[in-house]
């Protein structure tokens, strides 16, 4: 291996999780070594107009307008064996939509190259199979449950979120040297210790109230009529609200913050969630698999509203099982659950201990060292 190496991060903007584990591991990469020269690739940016609509577009659309169909798909497309010809026809149109992407590598020309998505991982599978690329290929499973499609020969190394995804590729044939179970990958900044009181008075909130974060993603979907009724069913209740992008969204909150003064804390896109985390009692989030795992290096406890069905539901069922977490299903439940942990604050406190049992604040490091000594090697 050279000096400084060269590695290629492949990610698919299909929802923001993939995109910000590719840039988690980045960051980790220059941690280790700041003289190795990092890229990262959205693979959407090499394919045709069409087929990026489709592939990202119209991904977005079925699970938040028909999450129950996106669910049925899920769990019939990883139930699909490999050489179904559904399975096939989709690596087909993959291969001959993505063809750009091969010269972008080459043009690189990495010392290896880390996937953030089964889509890349898939496509230099049949470059490796056909001896036009020699470089080692490593995936890194970006949720607490393992979808077939994850499961691709000819890679050098799989990064696995826990033990039962582990588990579950040996179950599908991966050799067990292999896999790695390193966690899923976040940002430096939710891996160092932050000052709760400290945090909140630089946001304006009152250390010594109970204060709750709800985070809609980048698209700030949803969070405006659940902020609402948060604060109208906790009057005791300082609220920080994530509205992301979502421009409408945010200008809604600070007008019924306005009315509220003191209770409500509407914000746009930030980079401030380490700090608003640890500020934070609780966080209530949809089970990604990032801003979940998030939340467990911060060690902080999550209410997971409305999981759509397939990875988010299995995400959840895992932060469940391991007591880092309560679900509310419906309003109802989310009614229910603010009122318990009101009256039951010490189911906070066992909350926040499993989280941060199960958090792996380093996991992109360790990934990331992995990486460097098998590059060294080969």
């Amino acid at each position: 291996m050279p000096s400084s190496p060269k590695i290629l991060f492949l990610s698919v903007s299909a929802g923001a999780g993939h995109t910000r584990a590719a840039d988690a591991l980045k960051e980790a990469t220059l941690l280790l070594d700041p003289k190795a020269e990092v890229r990262h690739l959205d693979v959407m940016d090499h394919v045709p107009s069409t087929f990026r609509k489709i592939y990202t577009d119209y991904y977005i659309k079925l699970v938040t307008r028909h999450p129950a169909i996106w669910g049925m798909l899920y769990q019939a497309s990883s139930e699909a064996p490999p050489d179904a010809m559904s399975q096939k026809l989709r690596r087909a149109v993959e291969r001959l939509s993505s063809r750009p992407l091969r010269g972008a590598i080459d043009a690189f020309a990495p010392d290896a190259i880390v996937c953030t998505h089964f889509l890349p991982a898939e496509l230099l599978m049949r470059e490796i199979g056909k001896s036009r690329l020699g470089v080692p290929v490593f995936v890194q499973i970006t949720d607490f449950d393992l979808h077939r499609m994850w499961v691709i020969p000819r890679m050098t190394g799989f990064f696995a979120g826990n033990e039962e995804v582990a588990f579950r590729l040996r179950a599908h044939g991966v050799e067990a040297a292999h896999i790695h179970v390193t966690g899923i990958p976040i940002m430096p900044a939710f891996a160092q210790s932050h000052d709760r009181a400290a945090c909140a008075m630089a946001f304006g909130l009152d250390p010594a109230r109970r204060t709750y974060l709800l985070m809609g993603g980048g698209a700030g979907l949803g969070v405006a009529p659940l902020a609402k009724r948060l604060a109208a069913i906790d009057s005791e209740l300082q609220l920080v609200v994530l509205a992301g992008r979502n421009k409408p969204v945010l200008e809604d909150l600070q007008a019924a913050a306005a009315g509220q003064p003191g209770r409500l804390f509407p914000l746009g896109f930030t980079n401030e969630v380490p700090r608003l985390m640890a500020a934070a009692d609780l966080v209530i989030t949809k089970p990604g698999g990032l801003s979940t795992s998030e939340c467990l290096a911060m060690g902080v406890p999550m209410l997971l509203s409305a999981p759509i069905p397939g990875q988010e539901e299995r995400n959840a069922d895992y932060l469940l099982e391991n007591g880092a977490a309560m679900k509310a299903i419906d309003e109802v439940g989310l009614d229910y659950h603010i009122a318990l942990l009101k009256a039951e604050p010490q189911r906070l406190e066992a909350m926040r201990r499993n989280a941060r049992a199960l958090g792996r604040p380093r996991a992109g490091e360790d990934a990331m060292k992995i990486v460097l000594e098998k590059t060294a090697i080969v």
